[in-house]
């Protein structure tokens, strides 16, 4: 459970502290920001301070995850069929997982799958 206590460890067990999963994406380094100047808008770029241990944290579940979790594979085969490379189709991924870890903790629930859920109910 290294990936897990490298979260709180990052986070420092309070997730309050960051007020949003668009915040929290942005200490990671799963968010872009804005490159922009005088005339030219929308360049985007990954930003230069950012928590390398959450980074690797969500990349090396992102990559887990395209193995292991069948939902998951989908995504990250979507994202290649779209053209993204293999790095630029995980780092979408992970901030999917990011997305949803947050959402997962805000609602003090537990992760579950499609499959156990739809499973669950046809018996």
């Amino acid at each position: 459970m290294t990936l897990g206590a490298e979260f709180i460890a990052a986070t420092g067990g309070d997730m309050s502290v960051f007020g949003s999963s668009d915040r929290l994406a942005g200490v990671a380094g799963l968010a872009p920001v804005p490159r922009d100047s005088g005339k030219v808008s929308g360049n985007l770029r990954r930003p230069r301070r950012y928590s390398r241990r959450l980074l690797r944290m969500f990349y090396l579940s992102a990559q887990v995850a395209t193995v292991c979790c069948p939902e998951s594979k989908r995504y990250y085969q979507r994202k290649r069929a779209e053209g993204k490379s293999h790095k630029q189709a995980v780092l979408a991924l992970a901030r999917r997982r990011l997305n949803v870890l947050w959402a997962l903790l805000r609602d003090h629930k537990l992760f579950e799958t499609a499959a156990a859920h739809t499973g669950a109910t046809a018996v």
